[in-house]
Order: C-alpha cells, then sequence, then structure tokens
C-alpha cells in the first residue's frame, strides 16, 4: 500500500507518453488501485506517431503505478509512505541496485471489452524519478522523490512483486533560439517571483503546506545535475524549469487543484519548450490574480 504525503508534492503513480497497453483478466488477482499485480498481463502498444525526440538508449527500472489524477511532472517532488512488502522490495532495488531511480507513471483506465469483460489500461505520462531521502518507520518507510525527465515504456519485463520495464528518455524537439527560450524563461521566473511573495503573505489553511513548491522545483531543475549513469535521461534546462510552474499553490481549492491536474496532463504531452513555457507564464499569471483576490478578501477579513 502506498500512502501519499499531502505537506509535499503529491504522490503515488507514473506514465508513458506513447502509450503501452495493459489487459488485465478482471477474475485475475489484478486490480487497478492498489494494484496487486498482474499475473500474466497482455500488452500492446499504440502506433501513432509522435514528434518527441526519443534518445537512442535505455535502462530497465522500477514500475511505479497511480491513477490518472496523479501525473508527476519533471522537477516536482512528492512524499510517499511505502509500506507493503512488495513497495519495500522496489524501494531496495531502487536504492542498490538502480542508483536510487525508479519510474512514477499513471493506468489511465480505456475501457472494457464487452465479450471477454477485460479491463484495459493505457500506461502514459512516465517520469524517471530520483529518490532524494528517506526516512524508515516502524511501518515502512517515507520517501522523498524528485522527478527527473519524461520517458516512455518500451516494454513490461516483470509483473510481480512489482512492475518493472525497459525505459527510453523523452525530450522536446528544440525548434527555437536559445535567446528565445531565455527571453520566456526569464519572463516565468519574474512571474513565479511575485506569486512566491503573494503566496507568504496568503495565510494558508492549516492543512496546507508552509512553503512555496515552485521555488524548490526551480532550484532544483536550474542546478547541475550530475546522474552519471542516465545522462541521456536529463532534459535540457529550459527544459525541466518549464514545468516549474506546475504546482499546487497556497490555499488551493479542490476546483483549482483539479484545474492544474488538467494542465499537468497537456504539459507532459506537450513537444515544444516555447509553447510549456507560454501555458506555465499563462498559468502563472492566473494564479498570481487568483492569489492577489484571497489576499484582498484576507485583508477585509482580518478588519
Amino acid at each position: 500500500m502506498i500512502t501519499i504525503i499531502p505537506t509535499k508534492p503529491l504522490a503515488f503513480k507514473s506514465s508513458v507518453i506513447t502509450p503501452l497497453y495493459i489487459t488485465s483478466n478482471p477474475q485475475s488477482s489484478f486490480s487497478p488501485f492498489p494494484f496487486p499485480f498482474l499475473t500474466s498481463p497482455r500488452l500492446k502498444f499504440s502506433h501513432r506517431r509522435r514528434s518527441f525526440q526519443v534518445q537512442a538508449s535505455s535502462l530497465v527500472l522500477p514500475l511505479l503505478p497511480f491513477p490518472i489524477d496523479q501525473v508527476l511532472v519533471p522537477s516536482e517532488g512528492k512524499t510517499l509512505h511505502l509500506y507493503e512488502a512488495r513497495y519495500i522490495a522496489l524501494l531496495e532495488e531502487s536504492l542498490f541496485q538502480k542508483n536510487k531511480l525508479f519510474v512514477h507513471f499513471v493506468l489511465d483506465p480505456i475501457g472494457i471489452t464487452s465479450s471477454s469483460g477485460e479491463a484495459s489500461f493505457a500506461a502514459r505520462f512516465g517520469c524517471l524519478v530520483i529518490i532524494e531521502k528517506v526516512e524508515r518507520l516502524d511501518i515502512g518507510a517515507l520517501v522523498e522523490i524528485r522527478g527527473v525527465g519524461r520517458v516512455k515504456i518500451l516494454e513490461l519485463k516483470q509483473g510481480q512483486p512489482y512492475l518493472t520495464g525497459e525505459v527510453a528518455p523523452l525530450q522536446d524537439n528544440v525548434l527555437h533560439k536559445m535567446t528565445e527560450i531565455s527571453s520566456k524563461i526569464s519572463e516565468l521566473k519574474q512571474a513565479l517571483h511575485s506569486l512566491t511573495i503573494l503566496e507568504i503573505k496568503l495565510k494558508a489553511p492549516g492543512e496546507a503546506p508552509l512553503q512555496t513548491q515552485t521555488v524548490s522545483s526551480l532550484n532544483w531543475a536550474e542546478k547541475q545535475l550530475s546522474l552519471d549513469s542516465v545522462t541521456d535521461f536529463i532534459p535540457p534546462v529550459a527544459e525541466r524549469v518549464s514545468f516549474v510552474a506546475l504546482q499546487p499553490i497556497s490555499g488551493a481549492t479542490l476546483s483549482e487543484l483539479a484545474k492544474l491536474q488538467r494542465e499537468k496532463l497537456a504539459a507532459m504531452d506537450i513537444r515544444d519548450t516555447i509553447e510549456r513555457l507560454d501555458k506555465s507564464i499563462e498559468l502563472t499569471k492566473h494564479n498570481i490574480s487568483m492569489s492577489a483576490a484571497k489576499l484582498a478578501i484576507q485583508s477585509l477579513d482580518k478588519r
């Protein structure tokens, strides 16, 4: 079982861009969540062409599945509480055999075949993650993870006791001059700075995070990454920064969080850095307006 700790980025799930389709027999031990996993999954691949830049290298890594509303984007952080034996085993393999790496992805239900009653799922929006910190508990462990870059799941290798698969990196096609990209990054960072100031001023509900997640994500996105074994899987700085704005803000409502999930799904499918930067700037400016309005209401309530 996996518990998502809400004080940091969301929780447990991963995916692929060109979907790998998984068909399960409901009479077997497989269920979509919390994944008592497949005994003999049947797989089929989508043949739709995508203009992502798929690198030649690949890795076989543990795969951790989540529902469709738990997409993880590059630069985002989460805290997971892992305590089932199979997920502790996955954690051990990631820590001691896979350089602290695994893949976070989402299983998207795509229908049930009327003739056989079999449920089908598309493995989407895969994100390579690195384990940043592990805190051992009496029951299980708290695991802090960080999204590194998008991946495509090429082949499922193992179904028990947890999923493993061969994955390849997916990165944007760079179609623009760096001066244009740099200008967009500067505009986004300025907007994020303004949003951070408002978030600090805005008193969030007691259950909301006390610090902004965008600052942590931006600091991570801009630093020099030293993952020698997976160099091909690390996207350029501009691509990493383009995902930074896709974080929940202090005091976000349920409807705002739902909107954020839709934005994240769209951002994972975008293959142009400038396009994603533009959408991130638009989202950040919207969040500035919403936070300013909430701050004004908060000021009136104090009078």
